[in-house]
């Protein structure tokens, strides 16, 4: 299996928090320049209403968009949407000629960005301080630790100026060269995104299938590189998931893409043969699931995995039979999740299954049985039992080792059992507030655990733990340039007390010797959905913001799993309210207790996280000083009715079906689009990506319009639109810190004006 830049995910790991990111590791999003005079053009070409004018040289006008009725009726239910008509098709956004429609959107979404700059003059300059701090941390030349897997080394290496890294190898034999197998910065060359996605090497070693994005719609193509001489073969596989798997040195497996961006069939290929002729395999019709596939960690079968957010099936092959058919591990259940790992025989002895699963256990347990009893739950014996106060996360499967990674009172714990014998040991770390998670290990048969450690004070560390002796030993730590040292920062963890008297905790950090007295400006993160835990990692990045005397907090909020699975239960669907309360009841805490200035609050959030921000901003405006709100989800139920866009369908499970009336009107209660309202809002800064398959542009878009519209103080509603990413924004490591510098350039600003 391809592991993409192996341990250097972890600096994206650890910067995701504050740039955006959630337990999804999204990238950061990277600013799109374009000079002032271009949207002026466009102003001039397609319509003054998009004008960023002044009232004087030092008040620039925000744009208004023209308002075009548009009523939709649902459940006897009317809403107007006078901003409907900013939606584009993909094909328009892609087309070589822009129609006249596609002319009038981008001269609006330029004159945004040009406003947004205007806005944001008086921090420039702090804005290109930032951007070259963050950089100059940043150790530029630099390598992950390499795995083993399969009679070679893996690692990624990244180069001085480089955005990109170079995926290595070298064979395990002494006197063995390094191979450069894919040079991710040649691979971008002509393309302004850039994305590999993964990468699977054949059994044999002898060829590599990689995936690539060069859009930012997470439309991948497959292409095959021949390692014996370097060269690219003809084959090309369009518009798929960006995952597969071998079954021998000739065919492999892939998923693709319906027209809603849903993995839908899995396919097979045979090297050499045109990816028109390639066999289905297997077609997931629910609209509500979506497919991958992959080799098992055993190396004996291939396997399809298809779920939707509550439930799964898992489909296998041996890799003996790469032309066979599929047999159903287990039929599928209503709310069963489950995960299948295989463990090879002994010494000529029958292999069998691990099993992951909440059948009877709401926070998950393990289970195990004989290769041929997967469909018989009957025959399945417990290893490890279901705990009410404990989460079961993940399971690492050793010749002689299980692995538990376990969440208790919502930090992760690593749990070591040794099966000759059934004695456990725990790893023990000492930060209160942390993360801790197993790494890269493809092999089976080590009796070496490969993990992660960070904390809000620790750099991304990559250790090796002996699971005999119980030792650890430190491979590599995130280097940060410069004078950093973690003696310099403090971090707690507390718990509040929120209405309805459940306590939800919250991370925090900060220089020592910033003043906890209820003066210092401090940043509230969240996100609350899809059982998605936001962990307490570290961030380089954050430190611009701990240096000039910010706090920075997340509230573990429920709709994540932090305190297990009932913590996620109760912040969806009927209970989505609890989400946004509880981050509101983490707010007052904060400030009640002195850690914020109650005239410097502010709030950020992301994606789903970004709905949070439109619900608790419409909720509690007089709250925050500031919202940044990247890629945020804030028309729910427009974009929950319709079934063409991309993800709506998979999505029902986790907010409801608005087409049921019950839905519709718990949606539309909290629906940040449709609950806008004559108030003064504070300032905001709204990020977006103009390719975002996930949350379409438009949404933010049109949501900045409607809160211009009814703002009733003077706060700025800024919007920023990349009109190069998609969901996860840029894909360079340099160029995404300049998003970074924006929002952190918006936040202190607007700190230094309450000052």
């Amino acid at each position: 299996m391809g592991w993409v830049n192996c341990d250097l995910l972890q600096c994206s790991i650890a910067c995701s928090v504050e740039t955006g990111g959630g337990a999804t590791l999204w990238p950061i999003m990277q600013p799109y320049h374009r000079p002032l005079f271009l949207a002026s053009m466009a102003v001039f070409l397609f319509g003054c209403q998009n004008a960023p004018t002044t009232m004087n040289a030092s008040e620039p006008t925000p744009p208004q968009a023209v308002k075009k009725p548009f009523a939709m009726t649902v459940h006897g239910h009317t809403r107007n949407d006078e901003y409907h008509w900013m939606r584009l098709s993909e094909e328009q956004r892609n087309a070589a000629e822009p129609d006249a429609h596609t002319r009038e959107v981008v001269a609006h979404l330029e004159a945004e960005n040009a406003y947004c700059d205007s806005m944001l003059a008086p921090v420039a300059a702090l804005r290109e301080e930032l951007f070259k701090e963050l950089k100059a941390r940043i150790k530029e030349s630099d390598m992950s630790v390499p795995y083993r897997e399969n009679g070679y080394w893996y690692h990624s290496r990244y180069e001085e100026g480089k955005e990109y890294a170079v995926q290595v190898r070298r064979k395990d034999v002494e006197g063995a060269q390094e191979e450069d197998f894919l040079d991710e910065n040649a691979m971008a060359l002509g393309s302004t995104y850039y994305d590999l996605g993964d990468f699977e090497i054949s059994p044999r070693n002898g060829l590599v299938c990689y995936s690539e994005d060069k859009v930012g719609r997470r439309q991948y193509e497959l292409r095959f590189k021949d390692l014996s001489t370097g060269k690219d073969l003809p084959d090309v596989i369009t518009n798929t998931g960006g995952g597969c798997a071998w079954a021998d040195d000739r065919t492999i497996f892939y998923p693709r893409k319906d027209e809603t961006l849903r993995s839908y069939r899995i396919y097979r290929h045979e090297l050499g043969t045109d990816e028109a002729n390639d066999v289905v395999v297997f077609e997931e019709k629910d609209p509500g699931f979506s497919c991958d596939v992959y080799r098992s960690r055993s190396d004996a079968f291939v396997m399809i995995t298809t779920e939707s957010t509550t439930s799964s099936e898992h489909l296998i092959l041996s890799v003996k039979e790469s032309k066979g058919d599929f047999r159903v591990f287990l039929p599928r259940e209503e709310d069963h999740e489950h995960t299948a790992m295989h463990v090879p025989g002994i010494d000529g002895a029958a292999g069998k299954w691990y099993i992951v699963t909440n059948w009877k256990a709401l926070n998950f347990r393990l289970m195990e049985c004989a290769e041929g009893d997967t469909g018989n739950k009957r025959k399945w014996k417990e290893v490890l039992a279901h705990r009410a106060d404990v989460f079961l996360e993940d399971v690492d499967v050793f010749k002689d080792h299980l692995v538990f990674t376990e969440r208790r009172e919502g930090l992760t714990h690593l749990v070591v059992r040794r099966l000759s014998d059934g004695r456990e040991h725990e790893i023990a770390f000492h930060d209160p507030a942390y993360v801790c998670y197993s790494g890269t290990n493809p092999e089976w048969a080590s009796d070496k655990l490969r993990y992660g450690y960070t904390s809000l004070t620790t750099p991304s560390s990559v250790y090796e733990h002996d699971l005999n002796a119980k030792t650890d030993r430190l491979l590599k730590q995130q280097e940060v340039v410069g004078s950093f040292s973690p003696a310099n920062y403090a971090s707690e963890r507390i718990w509040i007390a929120v209405r309805d008297s459940v306590k939800v905790p919250v991370s925090l950090v900060y220089r020592k010797g910033t003043v906890l007295n209820g003066t210092s400006p401090l940043v509230l993160y969240g996100y609350g959905s899809y059982g998605i835990s936001i962990d307490p990692t570290f961030s380089s990045s954050r430190l611009s913001l701990l240096d000039r005397g910010f706090v920075f907090a997340i509230a573990h909020i429920r709709g994540g799993e932090e305190l297990g699975r009932e913590w996620y239960e109760t912040g969806k669907m009927e209970d989505k309210m609890n989400t946004f309360n509880d981050f509101i009841d983490c707010g007052d805490a904060l400030v009640r207790l002195k850690y914020a200035d109650p005239a410097r609050l502010y709030a950020w959030g992301g994606s789903a996280g970004g709905l949070l921000m439109g619900a608790v901003v419409n909720m509690r405006p007089d709250l925050w000083n500031g919202i940044i709100a990247d890629v945020p989800f804030v028309d729910v139920v427009t974009t929950m009715l319709d079934e063409s866009i991309p993800l709506t369908t998979g999505e029902f499970e986790e907010w409801g079906d608005p087409k049921e009336k019950e839905a519709y009107e718990r949606m539309f209660s909290y629906s940040p689009y449709d609950n806008v309202k004559d108030q003064a809002y504070p300032a905001m800064l709204v990020g977006s990506g103009f390719h975002d398959s996930q949350v379409q542009y438009w949404e933010p878009a049109k949501w900045v319009q409607r809160v211009r519209d009814h703002q009733q103080g003077d706060a700025p509603i800024l919007l920023h639109v990349n009109m190069e990413a998609g969901h996860g924004g840029a894909s360079g490591r340099f160029s995404a810190l300049k998003d970074v510098a924006r929002n952190y350039a918006f936040l202190l600003w607007r700190a230094r004006k309450v000052e």
